[in-house]
């Protein structure tokens, strides 16, 4: 299998609402033609897609049931500790809820965790060791 991911799916409990978090609220393009119950968002080589959290869990033949910590979660690397807390608060006022506020971190940056409307996890963090190319893609 190639060292490669292409396609994240978050299982989301109303469309509508995720849309108008990631798009309306966030700023986010979805791709072009639209799809109905599900939408695409471009993320520089990969794609993010949000669909019916139902849906997603039928097609692979699993519950939909579950809580808690889902064992994973997404990761935003921004430019600087003040784009991090800047996130953190438009985030906020969009409706997700802060899970972690920024702060420095053991392994020497600075991040903060918040949950979507839907409870996924994700992270904002700013690692001065992993820099940023002129495309804003992680350079290891």
């Amino acid at each position: 299998m190639r060292q490669k991911l292409n396609l994240i799916t978050l299982g989301v409990a109303d469309l509508e609402r995720s849309l108008n978090f990631y798009e309306k609220g966030l700023g986010w393009k979805r791709a072009s033609p639209e799809t109905e119950g599900i939408a695409f968002f471009p993320l520089g080589g990969m794609v993010l897609s949000l669909y019916s959290r139902k849906a997603l869990a039928e097609d692979a033949m699993l519950s939909e049931a579950g809580s808690g910590f889902s064992g994973i979660s997404l990761s935003y690397n921004a430019k600087s500790e003040q784009e991090v807390d800047d996130v953190l608060s438009e985030v906020e006022k969009l409706g997700a809820t802060i899970v972690k506020p920024a702060q420095k971190v053991f392994w020497g940056g600075y991040s903060g965790y918040f949950k979507d409307p839907d409870g996924h996890l994700i992270e904002v963090a700013f690692n001065p060791f992993w820099p940023l190319d002129e495309n804003d893609n992680v350079k290891l």
